[in-house]
């Protein structure tokens, strides 16, 4: 395939096309921006705004040219620019506040339960109680390991809606999976053959809350 037809693809929409530039080229993204902010998590954040923000001006490609690696590279400063302003301007504001008491991130405190049964299964019987929307964004970040970016294009709503409502999800499972895993560990031990019907109960109350 000729530079200029995959220039001509990518301008029309063609997904294939554009998933080829994604295969070859994201890797090239990811590296600049890890070495450009020093954090692999906001290099993540910033390859997903590149792509999409490549996708929104596709129709901007031009012929000229060998590859799209200028082009693209073009796409990747100005977002790593952006996010080095809004990085900045959110460690000035909060050098305005007063010193809190660090709170434990509660994905990890999550990803460190997984080991025992009983405490995964509190943890998912308490998502199974958000909201569906907050459930959706918590799955897609914290477990499928989506950025903001991708969540918010994943489900079609703007990255403040998708940061807003990871915090409340976080927030509010961690209450949930608590009072989960406590009404667990007060529950009797069922003898062979008895059905556990607190634990039925709770997964059908559950269920039909979010019908």
């Amino acid at each position: 395939m000729t530079p200029s037809s995959l220039h001509a693809r990518i301008r029309a929409g063609d997904p294939e096309a554009f998933r080829e530039v994604f295969r070859e080229h994201s890797p090239l993204v990811y590296g600049h921006a890890v070495r450009y902010c020093g954090d692999w998590a906001t290099a993540q954040d910033c390859v997903s705004l590149t792509f999409l923000e490549a996708w929104r001006l596709r129709e901007k490609l031009r012929d000229e040219g060998e590859s799209v690696r200028p082009w693209l590279m073009g796409i990747a400063t100005n977002v790593l620019r952006n996010t080095n302003r809004a990085i900045r301007r959110h460690r000035a504001a909060m050098t305005r506040l007063p010193a809190v008491e660090p709170a434990p991130d509660f994905a990890e405190e999550l990803v460190k339960r997984i080991a025992d049964a009983d405490q995964l299964a509190a943890a998912q019987r308490g998502l199974a109680r958000l909201r569906r929307a907050d459930r959706e964004v918590f799955t897609l970040c914290v477990w499928s390991g989506l950025g903001y970016a991708e969540a918010a294009e994943a489900l079609g709503v703007p990255i403040g809606t998708v940061r807003s409502r990871l915090s409340r999800a976080r927030t509010r499972l961690r209450k949930l999976a608590a009072e989960e895993l406590a009404g667990v560990r007060k529950e009797p031990a069922a003898s062979r053959g008895q059905v556990q019907g607190g634990r039925i109960g709770a997964a059908r109350s559950a269920e039909g809350r979010n019908r």
